[in-house]
């Protein structure tokens, strides 16, 4: 008689908050019950998708549940709108309207729900992009954490610009616009009281402008993701994942703030897998790489760009080498769990 393994039961599985955290239980997630059931169509998961029938127009969708609603540089309010802003500009689309969801626990004070929904108006006025309709729902006390957020975006893509997580291609340059790991180190200090926020704040602003910056080099810009949920770590196997890639980036070429790397060293955590909010990767044809830089550079939320490795072509598909400072290589996977909760 045969040894089998009995295979092991999950009747009492239940959802994690690493199911939220952008990293390995999230895919797993997404791609064994949630587009399954919705019978989502296979390929790359962009950050925004084309519209059936309207192949220049992009439509993004996120929720936000940072705690605390406040913090250095941003707010709830400002963040959605931002974040919906970047989730099209990383098409190569251009916003052309919000629609704005509230869920709002029963007691919040009216001042700080006015704090948010001004913030929200404000990021959105200077976005140019108008919040069209939406929606407001009450729970209550315990039903939900103050105020979440969801907003829906509709873009227009620019001339050129068919930036895809898929047409990453052997030779191309890695392209980084700016410090990581400022957005969850802020939060996380600020909600926990850790004291590194008087010395960073996040980096929540509006990509869009960024992006057509780039609009000249049309189909030489092959690849754009902002780096949010999960870090730089996600964001790259993401792409290495779905453009059947091989990406090697060098440790000493990726900004990282003092600051954050002083708050990571003391909470256990890797600068790559920390959220972000205001930068952006981009793969780009090796010989547009110098221009991309120099457009990147031309903008305020570019001026920091830096390239930090290229996609090679002679490595496993679907890995990310880190070039390590004493020169090793070390793989950069996809992070399992929840390591920085309530941060977007």
């Amino acid at each position: 008689m045969s040894a089998v393994c009995p295979s092991p039961h999950h009747e009492d599985d239940v959802v994690l908050l690493g199911h939220g955290a952008g990293g390995r239980l999230t895919a797993e997630l997404l791609d064994t019950l949630v587009l399954p059931a919705l019978e989502g169509q296979g390929g790359p998961l962009e950050d925004a998708a084309l519209l059936p029938g309207h192949p220049d127009l992009v439509v993004s969708t996120d929720s936000f549940v940072v705690s605390p609603l406040f913090f250095p540089g941003g707010d709830i309010g400002s963040l959605a709108v931002n974040g919906t802003v970047n989730d099209l500009a990383m098409r190569g689309a251009r916003p052309v309207a919000l629609s704005v969801a509230l869920v709002v626990e029963e007691g919040l004070p009216l001042a700080e729900l006015r704090a948010v929904v001004e913030s929200m108006g404000k990021a959105a006025r200077e976005a140019g992009v108008p919040v069209v309709t939406g929606d407001t729902k009450v729970v209550g006390r315990g039903a939900a954490d103050r105020v979440f957020v969801t907003t829906t975006g509709v873009g227009q893509r620019r001339l050129g610009l068919r930036p895809s997580a898929a047409l990453a291609r052997p030779g191309d340059a890695v392209l980084l616009s700016g410090p990581i790991g400022l957005h969850g180190t802020t939060v996380l200090s600020t909600r926990e009281g850790l004291g590194f926020e008087g010395d960073i704040a996040s980096d929540s602003r509006p990509l869009h402008e960024l992006v057509a910056s780039l609009a000249p080099l049309g189909a030489q810009v092959h690849t754009l993701r902002d780096p949010t949920r999960g870090g730089l770590a996600a964001a790259l196997n993401e792409i290495a994942r779905d453009s059947r890639a091989s990406v090697e980036i060098d440790e000493d070429a990726v900004p990282v703030p003092r600051a954050v790397a002083a708050a990571c060293d003391l909470l256990g955590l890797d600068p790559l897998v920390v959220a972000n909010e205001g930068c952006l990767v981009a793969f780009v044809a090796p010989e547009a790489a110098d221009a991309a830089l120099a457009a990147l550079r031309s903008r305020p939320e570019g001026r920091d760009a830096v390239r930090i490795g290229e996609v090679s072509a002679d490595g496993p598909a679907g890995r990310v080498v880190l070039r390590t400072l004493v020169g090793a290589r070390r793989v950069v996977d996809l992070p399992i769990g929840e390591l920085l909760p309530r941060i977007c």
